[in-house]
């Protein structure tokens, strides 16, 4: 009999390391797609805000903390990220797994805006945004879901299907950013 073996979609790509940027798959216990039902929109927050200690997102917004948290997903829509879904939010919203529909990685360091700024058209700059903000937006060819979470550090999500891509172009992305620091710093290898 064939066994299967659970396995993340970045295993064997993350992390990454490149100069002062390291890039690591992060893997929430849950992920939950929430779309309010019409009309339960402030219900529904107040019912996440109770449950789980974090209202519903506002467009181009996150809510919580690391390991609980709400990214907003577009129209009515957010993505609950680490804890279940309480039950009761069922009754005001429909509630959709996705917790194997995605790859989450994490950016850190000096040069984590750098890499993102080379693949992706948004304006990444820290007066513009910042922690707690969140766009859904390319990157390179790929739909993203892209979160400031620290001063040097963010959240991207694609779909699983592009875990070696997201992988691959985060690389390329990096090595360019290293390279440019040692060129500045005058190494020449």
């Amino acid at each position: 009999m064939t066994r299967l073996t659970e396995k993340t979609p970045g295993v064997g790509l993350f992390p990454i390391a490149r100069g002062d940027v390291r890039i690591t798959e992060e893997t929430p216990d849950h992920m939950t797609s929430i779309a309010p039902y019409k009309g339960r929109d402030a219900v529904c927050s107040e019912t996440l805000k109770t449950a789980h200690g974090m209202t519903f997102p506002a467009p181009n917004r996150a809510t919580g903390k690391v390991g609980a948290r709400a990214i907003w997903f577009g129209q009515r829509m957010a993505m609950l990220m680490g804890p279940a879904p309480d039950a009761a939010l069922a009754q005001d919203a429909a509630l959709t797994d996705q917790s194997d529909a995605w790859v989450v990685v994490r950016l850190d360091g000096a040069g984590a805006t750098d890499v993102l700024a080379r693949l992706t058209p948004l304006d990444l700059r820290s007066t513009v945004f910042k922690q707690g903000h969140t766009a859904r937006s390319d990157l390179a060819h790929m739909a993203a879901s892209i979160t400031r979470v620290g001063p040097q550090a963010w959240q991207v999500m694609v779909f699983r299907s592009f875990a070696q891509t997201l992988a691959h172009d985060l690389r390329v992305a990096a090595d360019a950013v290293a390279a440019r620091a040692r060129l500045g710093q005058g190494v020449t290898n």
